[in-house]
């Protein structure tokens, strides 16, 4: 009897990691694999049986006729194409180290056949991105979790990377106690969201830059101040999330740059035609060395028309570049 049982569980698992649409099984083949890949004796006249069984638990299993006759399973959780998505976010996260991309990926491949799961690893081996060496990345996001579900604090060391590349912690090791209120996914990175009272202010920090998280006993505050942020908007005006004075700025900009003012600020602002050729916008931005860095790429297709306090920064921002270009 435990026999029976142990043969309907394995038939399942080979119609889960052996069949799709594109790799059917017969019933002689299944029994076939059976045996030899679990030295289980099996008539194919009992695989009938099972895979009814298994039709009536729920698992999506097709019987093709005709020529070529058997059985493959449809209508899995996920389908290729969004597998690869996935694999695709995993492998190219900065923040997620090579060691734990190729550990979640081979998690997803277990969710497709076996001939689809060699087109996700594949997949892999496209991509040459840089990744993290971090792995507490995965404690702190757990540890940030836990604390925002319990209403409570967490405490931990901020580090910063040095020129011998190694990374250590900031203001000799000291602790920092916040308030997690989010989490954000911004430019490759992971952020934490945060109400330092000490400060009197919302904060990010880079999640994988964290070491020593803990979740304290003491309650959240800041709640006032964070259910006036605005997510959305912050992302849009801020620029690889360095914070600054935000300032309504005025920019013109070629045709041409139409697609990138959307990704950059969204599909709500306002394009001004501004003579042949030309639109402006108005925008709200955290007027930092990372705003300038990012004007500067997009050369002398956008211009900084106003206000002329940041136009002036901006000058010196060029000037400074060009001095030490000398």
């Amino acid at each position: 009897m435990a026999e029976e049982k142990l043969k309907i569980l394995y038939l399942m698992k080979i119609l889960l990691e052996e069949t799709d649409k594109d790799h059917i099984l017969s019933a002689v083949a299944l029994s076939e694999i059976m045996e030899k890949k679990y030295d289980l004796p099996c008539h194919r006249k009992t695989i009938y049986g099972d895979i009814e069984r298994l039709q009536r638990f729920g698992l999506n299993i097709v019987q093709v006729k005709g020529d070529v006759q058997g059985y493959y399973v449809e209508g899995r959780t996920f389908s290729l194409p969004e597998l690869k998505l996935l694999v695709d976010a995993v492998q190219s996260s900065r923040f997620i180290t090579r060691r734990k991309s190729e550990e979640l990926i081979g998690k997803l491949e277990k969710l497709t056949s076996r001939e689809n799961a060699r087109l996700l690893q594949r997949q892999v081996y496209i991509y040459d991105r840089p990744k993290a060496d971090n792995e507490t990345i995965f404690n702190n996001v757990d540890m940030i979790h836990i604390a925002m579900n319990q209403n409570r604090r967490i405490t931990f060391k901020y580090c910063e990377w040095t020129v011998q590349k190694r990374l250590v912690q900031k203001k000799g090791g000291a602790v920092y106690e916040v308030s997690p209120w989010s989490l954000v996914w911004d430019d490759e990175n992971y952020y934490l969201v945060a109400y330092e009272e000490a400060a009197g202010k919302l904060k990010h920090y880079r999640v994988d830059k964290m070491v020593d998280t803990r979740v304290t006993s003491l309650a959240r505050t800041g709640k006032e101040r964070f259910e006036g942020f605005d997510l959305p908007a912050f992302s849009k005006k801020t620029f690889g999330m360095y914070g600054g004075e935000d300032v309504n700025v005025t920019l013109e900009c070629v045709n041409a740059m139409a697609g990138v003012m959307i990704d950059r600020f969204g599909r709500d602002i306002m394009m001004v035609p501004a003579g042949e050729g030309h639109f402006r916008i108005h925008v709200v931005v955290s007027v930092s060395p990372q705003f300038f860095g990012w004007l500067t790429g997009l050369g002398a297709q956008v211009q900084l028309l106003a206000p002329d306090r940041v136009r002036s920064e901006y000058r010196d921002y060029l000037q400074g570049i060009l001095n030490n270009m000398e």
